[in-house]
C-alpha cells in the first residue's frame, strides 16, 4: 500500500498553527477587515418572540395582498411550509425586522421576478459563451457546502469587448440578464431548509478591473442584487485588491447596508490562494487562483481532496510518496500559492545500484502559472519525491498536493 510522508519538518496537510510573528498577524489584518458574518440557521424555533411576530405579522400581511399566491424559486411564500419561512425571514433580516419594510421589498421583488421574467431565465440561450467560466460563473463549493459563484471583469480592459458587450443600453441590459441567470443557477443549488445551505459565496476578482467604465454596470447589479436576492450571499470574497480599491468602495458603499458590507473580505494582491484556502478547500478552488480545480474537472463527479501544506520562508518541502509498484502509474496535481519559487520531481529506485529518474527537472515556477499536472510509471518499485524550494524568499506560501496510484491491468 503506498504512503506518503513529507520529508520536513510539517506533516502532509494542514500543519497545525505556529505562533505568528507581527507581521504575519499584520497580513492577516489587512486581509480580513470586515467583522466575520455568521450566517442565520434559519429554525423558527431559535428565532426571538419579536422576530416570531413579525415573520407572522409578514405571513398576515401577505395573505391580504394580491400576491397571496406568489412563490419564489420554485416555492410558495403561503404554502406553511419551512421552504416558505426560509425565503421570508430572508426579506425579513434584510430589513432588519421591520415588517412594512419587508413586505414593500418582498411586493416590489416579486414584480421584478414577474416583469423580468426571473423563473425562467436559467434556461434561455443569451449568446455569452465567450463570458462563460471567466467573467461570472459557479464553480464548485466552499467548505460547509455554499455554492461559489467568481466574478472576474479584467477581460474588459479590451476596449473591443467593452463594446461588444457594453456598448449600448441594450447590450447593457442582455449583460445584465446573463448575469442574473448565473446567479440564479447558483440559487437553484440551495436548500431553503432550516440548518441547510440557504446561501452562496461570492468572489471578485478585482485584477485589471475598468473601474470607470464599469461603474454604471457595477451599480446597477449591486443594486439589482440586494433589491431582489436578500441575504443570498454568505459572504463575499475581494481578491486580487489593488491599492485604489478604497476609492472604488466609496462609489458602490453607498448601496449597500452595514449587514451586506460585514460579510466581507478584502483581499490584496498576492494572497489570493492563501485568502480563498481560508474558506475553500484547494481542490474546490480554480486553477487561476492557486487551486487544482480546472472546469473540465467538475464533469467527473466530486473532486479527489487535496493535502495542504505551508512552505516557510527560506524553507524547501520535499513531499514523498512511498509504496509505488513496478509499471503502476501514479498522477499528481501540485500548486503553491503565488510560486516563484523551485519546483522538481523525481522517482527513486527502491533497488541499490538503481538511478534516479529525473521526472520533473528543477526550475523556477513563476507567479502566474497553475498548478502543475504530471503522471509517471516506473519499471521498477520505488517513491517519487516533488520538492517545493522556497530558500529564496522570505514569505510563507501556502501549497497543496493530489494523487492517485493505478496499478498495472493483469495481463
Amino acid at each position: 500500500m503506498d504512503q506518503k510522508t513529507p520529508l520536513q519538518t510539517h506533516p502532509e496537510a494542514s500543519p497545525k498553527p505556529n505562533k505568528k510573528s507581527f507581521v504575519t498577524t499584520f497580513m492577516e489584518a489587512t486581509t480580513l477587515r470586515t467583522p466575520s458574518f455568521k450566517e442565520d440557521t434559519y429554525f423558527v424555533s431559535q428565532l426571538k418572540s419579536s422576530e416570531k411576530k413579525a415573520l407572522q405579522e409578514l405571513k398576515d400581511k401577505l395573505m391580504g395582498s394580491e400576491a397571496s399566491d406568489g412563490s419564489m424559486w420554485g416555492v410558495p411564500l403561503l404554502g406553511n411550509d419551512e421552504k416558505a419561512d426560509v425565503i421570508l425571514l430572508k426579506f425579513l433580516r434584510a430589513r432588519d425586522f421591520r415588517v412594512p419594510d419587508a413586505f414593500a421589498m418582498l411586493l416590489k421583488c416579486l414584480a421584478w421576478r414577474k416583469e423580468f421574467g426571473a423563473d425562467g431565465v436559467v434556461e434561455e440561450d443569451l449568446g455569452f459563451k465567450e463570458l462563460e467560466g471567466v467573467v461570472a460563473y459557479m464553480h464548485g463549493f466552499d467548505k460547509q457546502g455554499h455554492p461559489v459563484c467568481y466574478n472576474a471583469y479584467g477581460v474588459f480592459k479590451d476596449r473591443d469587448m467593452y463594446e461588444r458587450i457594453f456598448g449600448d443600453d441594450e447590450k447593457l441590459k442582455k449583460f445584465l440578464r446573463w448575469r442574473v441567470q448565473v446567479l440564479e443557477k447558483g440559487i437553484n443549488a440551495l436548500h431553503f431548509k432550516p440548518g441547510g445551505i440557504n446561501s452562496i459565496i461570492q468572489v471578485t476578482d478585482l485584477k485589471d478591473m475598468p473601474k470607470r467604465e464599469l461603474r454604471v454596470a457595477s451599480n446597477q447589479i449591486l443594486s439589482l442584487f440586494q433589491d431582489n436576492y436578500p441575504e443570498m450571499v454568505a459572504r463575499k470574497i475581494f481578491i486580487n485588491v489593488p491599492w485604489y480599491f478604497s476609492a472604488l468602495y466609496s462609489i458602490f458603499s453607498p448601496f449597500l447596508t452595514q449587514r451586506t458590507k460585514s460579510k466581507f473580505v478584502i483581499s490584496k494582491e498576492g494572497n489570493v490562494a492563501e485568502t480563498l484556502y481560508k474558506f475553500i478547500r484547494p481542490e474546490d478552488v480554480p486553477v487561476q487562483y492557486g487551486g487544482l480545480s480546472r472546469l473540465s474537472d467538475l464533469q467527473n463527479g466530486p473532486p479527489k481532496p487535496a493535502s495542504e501544506f505551508t512552505v516557510k520562508g527560506g524553507e524547501k518541502v520535499n513531499i514523498q510518496i512511498e509504496g509505488i509498484e513496478a509499471d503502476a502509474t501514479i498522477t499528481w496535481d501540485i500548486v503553491v500559492g503565488g510560486w516563484d519559487l523551485e519546483y522538481s520531481a523525481e522517482f527513486v529506485p527502491n533497488a541499490e545500484g538503481s538511478y534516479i529518474i529525473q521526472v520533473d527537472k528543477p526550475r523556477k515556477v513563476m507567479p502566474s502559472e497553475e498548478a502543475i499536472h504530471n503522471s509517471f510509471t516506473p519499471r521498477e518499485a520505488g517513491k517519487m519525491v516533488f520538492s517545493v524550494d522556497n530558500s529564496a524568499s522570505r514569505r510563507k506560501k501556502v501549497a497543496a498536493y493530489r494523487y492517485i496510484v493505478r496499478k498495472s491491468a493483469s495481463i
